[in-house]
């Protein structure tokens, strides 16, 4: 009987575990979309409720830059999506609208690449939660000639555009150049 019941409260610790892990998991994920930052080739929809002439959906070109009806040009690259649904409802409340309701989402992350020792090096649409592991897959693999330990990225955000060391579990975020180089043996 003791070792029954011992055996019961394991398992619910495991289960709250579990769970904790589940939930710091995605407060994690949504902790990092949140501070996602838009950039050249992110494909957007801004939304006002109940206001279909000011909702407008782009792509985002290299100089960062939008028109937004009555706005004007807004300068959105480097912004978080909440820091331009604050810019928006600022530009908006008070001459256009009294209280604007302004929802942004990202529709299309702009694309991160991969070259070298893959199957068909190329660029690819970004997705959440991608590891290089994955965007080998994507690739259709390494090739024969690939090293798993020789992979190098570029981080897309990165002015420098410094070459980093990176493992098969490396997070990948839009814009990253991967490189897979060959192994000698």
């Amino acid at each position: 009987m003791l070792n029954a019941l011992k055996q019961r409260g394991f398992r619910a610790a495991f289960v709250i575990l579990a769970a904790l892990f589940a939930v710091t998991a995605l407060a994690q994920e949504s902790t990092s979309a949140q501070e996602y930052q838009l950039g050249s080739g992110d494909k957007i929809l801004i939304s006002v409720y109940d206001e279909a002439d000011l909702t407008m959906e782009t792509i985002l070109s290299d100089s960062g830059v939008i028109n937004y009806p009555f706005l004007g040009e807004l300068k959105v690259s480097g912004l978080t999506v909440s820091g331009l649904e604050r810019m928006v409802v600022k530009g908006l409340k008070g001459d256009y609208l009294v209280n604007p309701n302004v929802h942004v989402s990202i529709l299309e992350y702009r694309p991160f690449f991969i070259n070298g020792e893959v199957e068909k090096p190329g660029g690819y649409p970004f997705q959440p939660g991608l590891t290089i592991g994955k965007a080998a897959a994507l690739a259709e693999g390494f090739t024969e000639r690939a090293s798993e330990n020789k992979i190098f990225i570029i981080r897309g955000d990165d002015p420098a555009q410094a070459k980093q060391k990176a493992a098969l579990n490396t997070l990948l975020r839009p814009g990253d150049i991967v490189t897979v180089e060959q192994s000698f043996f």
